[in-house]
């Protein structure tokens, strides 16, 4: 394969030795060179292909360590429930309706994206969602991907009713007559979906049963979105049987769009240690990773774990999937059996128990564990202490702050939501947190991201944690050269180093010059995976 040199570039390693260039070559999948025009292209040689930047940033390819790669991919092929394309119920029911007049009768219905905290009507009901169809069943995912709306075909056909029994770590919401509303939250999503893969109460089951070959389609056809964007790599924080048969169908058939590490759902914890498998395992393409735990629920769904009340009535406290002894026997289990362990944390109380479980885990694996903590919500300053301890990974989602911080300030009330995820004082601390997007839960775009971790601003305009903003060099380490030591692969990827992988990103403009909201709108010009162009703009 002949060299590539992309060079009137403002190259930004990430790598301390060379931590800015002219130019860089890549040859047979690697990073040949990288440094000054004249010696990248005489490193290269004569015969080299020679891409002019015209001045563009350059940057490793995106790591986005918390990404559903195939609901994204399902998502993008379903209704788009997002605000503020959808600003009301009534906006719901019309895209609903509009969607059943094409779909044949009998078939499901899927949206993703609802943010009922900005409708002016509260939440949906499935009243309301059965004045769109009631010849279709239909579910609608929450924008946090932890609860759904269904309509009255939906309940008939699993065969659930006011009856029903709410499941250890999850809810029907009823209303004052103990009727079924509709709103499903968190584990109670797995008696929805009997068909889809069984995860118990490990976590919100969104792991839809429809066929492979179109699954496999939309993962192929979500490739296009990703590499515009420059990600290049994707870790899914929720992996069952159904995303790891389609991952290697895909990785076989050479159409996994990305480079994907899968974080097996720990109610695959008896069925790995019993054919003694664990993570890192696979190859540069598709390989384990961390095995996934859930301490407690959702911000905005009501269900997050805090010491004290939170909601506008202080209605809420959340509730734990596991007990506080359970998960840490699991933590620990899966230590012994050779696994990273990410755990899924938003409030404070279950950020304790999420913390007793890594010291079982640390206790196991010992110093270079590299626990994770997904969302890492509201960590207390005694807690990010802690954290430097034990070596947490804190896996941030800055882009929460700006879709929902205005409901989150009046949700949590104005001290504790500035002080959610917390980047500042953890970077401050010495640890090295990771910025992510948990989409579909939110953009995948990782200038977006970056952009959100600097600006601290909510889609109003107003500040949500100003103080806990972060740098631009600090947010471009985050989304790289970090989030790849968080998927163990920082000797592979993460940085334009000499003989790692050619995973590159061509911005769309200079990024030095621009401000918060101009980063927010980069995207790729070109995007490079394993030293091939997979992504040119226009």
């Amino acid at each position: 394969m002949p060299s590539i040199v992309v060079t009137n570039a403002r190259v930004r390693t990430m790598d301390p030795a060379t931590p800015t260039a002219e130019a860089v070559a890549v040859r047979d999948g690697r990073v040949l060179a990288v440094g000054r025009a004249d010696e990248v292209r005489a490193a290269a040689g004569p015969d080299a292909e020679v891409i002019d930047a015209g001045g563009r940033t350059v940057v490793p390819g995106f790591i986005d360590p918390h990404n559903h790669l195939l609901s994204t991919a399902e998502s993008l092929a379903s209704v788009d429930a997002r605000y503020p394309r959808v600003a009301s119920v009534a906006d719901l029911v019309e895209v609903i309706a509009a969607e059943a007049a094409v779909t044949p009768p009998g078939q499901w219905i899927r949206a993703f994206g609802m943010d009922d905290a900005k409708y002016p009507e509260g939440r949906p009901t499935m009243r309301r969602l059965d004045e769109a169809t009631t010849d279709h069943p239909v579910i609608v995912y929450h924008v946090s991907g932890h609860q759904a709306v269904v309509n009255s075909a939906a309940f008939a056909l699993r065969g659930i009713t006011d009856d029903v029994i709410d499941p250890p770590g999850g809810k029907f919401v009823r209303d004052e007559g103990g009727r079924l509303t509709g709103m499903v939250l968190d584990s109670a999503m797995e008696l929805l979906l009997p068909l889809a893969v069984d995860i118990g109460c490990h976590g919100p089951n969104f792991h839809t049963d429809l066929p492979a070959e179109q699954l496999l389609a939309w993962l192929a056809a979500a490739g296009e979105t990703y590499l515009s964007a420059g990600v290049t790599t994707v870790c899914d924080p929720q992996v069952s049987r159904r995303e790891l048969t389609i991952y290697r169908a895909a990785h076989a058939a050479g159409t996994l769009p990305v480079r994907t590490v899968c974080m097996p759902l720990s109610h695959m914890l008896d069925d790995l240690a019993a054919i003694g498998l664990a993570g890192p395992f696979g190859d540069d393409r598709l390989r384990f990773g961390a095995m996934k735990f859930y301490a407690d629920g959702t911000l905005l769904g009501g269900t997050a774990l805090f010491r004290e009340p939170y909601g506008e009535h202080g209605q809420f406290t959340g509730y734990t999937y596991h007990a506080p002894e359970r998960l840490t026997e699991l933590v620990r289990r899966a230590a012994r059996a050779g696994w990273q362990v990410g755990i899924h944390t938003q409030g404070d109380l279950a950020m304790s128990y999420a913390l007793d479980a890594i010291k079982a885990a640390v206790a196991v694996s010992g110093d270079d564990a590299r626990p994770r903590i997904e969302h890492c919500g509201y960590p207390t300053q005694e807690q990010i202490r802690e954290f430097t301890a034990l070596g947490v990974i804190p896996v941030n989602q800055p882009n929460f702050l700006y879709d929902s911080g205005t409901d989150l300030i009046r949700r949590l009330g104005p001290e504790r939501a500035h002080r959610l995820q917390p980047m500042r004082e953890e970077i401050d601390a010495g640890l090295r947190p990771v910025l992510s997007s948990d989409s579909f839960v939110s953009s995948l775009r990782p200038m977006e991201t970056i952009a959100n971790a600097i600006r601290r601003r909510t889609r109003e305009g107003g500040p949500i944690g100003a103080d806990q903003a972060i740098t631009l060099d600090e947010a471009l380490r985050a989304h790289t050269i970090d989030a790849a030591y968080a998927l163990r692969m920082e000797d592979r990827i993460g940085s334009l180093t000499p003989g790692k992988l050619a995973d590159l990103v061509v911005l769309d403009r200079d990024i030095e010059a621009a401000d918060p909201d101009d980063l927010a709108r980069a995207s790729a010009w070109l995007t490079m995976l394993d030293g091939r162009v997979v992504y040119r703009a226009g």
